[in-house]
């Protein structure tokens, strides 16, 4: 299928110089060509893969947060696994999309603690300086957790604080030391002291901290298990090497297309791959 194979076997950027030259010539929008021509699954997938990196994960959180109810899972999926820079990015490009305000929609759809929670990794900033470890805050911080839950009632304030406001290499290091005073793991420390949505919010954040590859991999693993169709555009942005998983995998439930258009995304559509490719390797590719 000629479709499949021109728009998915392309970096996400090629695919945007693509669409330039398309809409030109035709004098029609490639994606609204693509939305009127498919249907389904397939069209949803192939729409996404045409946005960029950015605009994806701004249609992901709107998605999340549309019709009745909130899918936490998403939205923290998101959220959780962007730099503070990639955050101030999607923000811009969701009130250019939809006209609308991240965070006051983010205020709308959640509530209390986990509101708070939200709000700060959406703004969230590394304050302490990358590449130095500093033992006296990482004390400081790990007194700090332990404290807020030594109380009748835990509080959420001190670990929305320090998860949100340290680089990943600290925060590490405040989790093993934690881990070490409490003599358990922090998903469990987390789960006996918290509930709802703040315990939802801080496990991911927590997981993602600590591994962000197998959190996103077990994202994946649960979406393949429930066969979400909007789910399988994540392989455009997670992970490369993933082409023989997914192939191997007799959990794909699709029409024929559509799993075509998947393997050949997890071989080569990986924002996360097609960030980092030079724009002379992106020429050399573009055949």
């Amino acid at each position: 299928m000629t479709l499949v194979r021109i728009l998915t076997n392309r970096t996400n950027a090629q695919r945007q110089s693509i669409a330039v030259p398309y809409n030109n010539l035709a004098q029609k929008d490639l994606s609204a060509v693509l939305k009127k021509a498919l249907s389904g699954s397939f069209q949803e997938l192939l729409l996404a893969l045409m946005m960029t990196p950015v605009q994806f994960d701004a249609h992901r959180l709107r998605q999340s947060m549309e019709g009745l109810g909130t899918d936490e899972d998403t939205l923290l999926e998101v959220l959780c696994t962007r730099s503070p820079t990639q955050l101030r990015d999607i923000t811009v490009a969701y009130k250019e999309a939809y006209g609308r305000y991240l965070e006051n929609d983010l205020i709308s759809e959640t509530s209390k603690d986990f509101t708070k929670l939200v709000l700060a990794i959406l703004k969230k900033e590394e304050l302490n300086t990358p590449g130095e470890i500093d033992y006296q805050l990482i004390d400081q911080d790990v007194q700090s957790l332990k404290d807020a839950i030594s109380g009748k009632k835990p509080d959420s304030a001190p670990w929305i604080q320090v998860l949100t406001s340290r680089n990943s290499d600290h925060l590490n290091r405040v989790i093993c030391r934690l881990e070490d005073v409490k003599g358990e793991p922090i998903d469990k420390i987390i789960q006996a002291n918290f509930s709802g949505d703040i315990r939802l919010g801080l496990r991911t954040l927590v997981r993602s901290i600590q591994n962000t590859p197998l959190y996103l991999a077990q994202r994946l693993q649960a979406c393949l298990k429930l066969s979400e169709a909007s789910s399988w555009a994540e392989v455009k942005r997670t992970s490369c090497g993933l082409g023989s998983s997914f192939s191997d995998s007799p959990t794909i439930h699709s029409t024929p297309p559509y799993r075509k258009s998947l393997k050949g995304t997890c071989n080569w559509l990986c924002w996360a791959c097609a960030d980092r490719r030079t724009e002379k390797d992106s020429k050399n590719n573009f055949k």
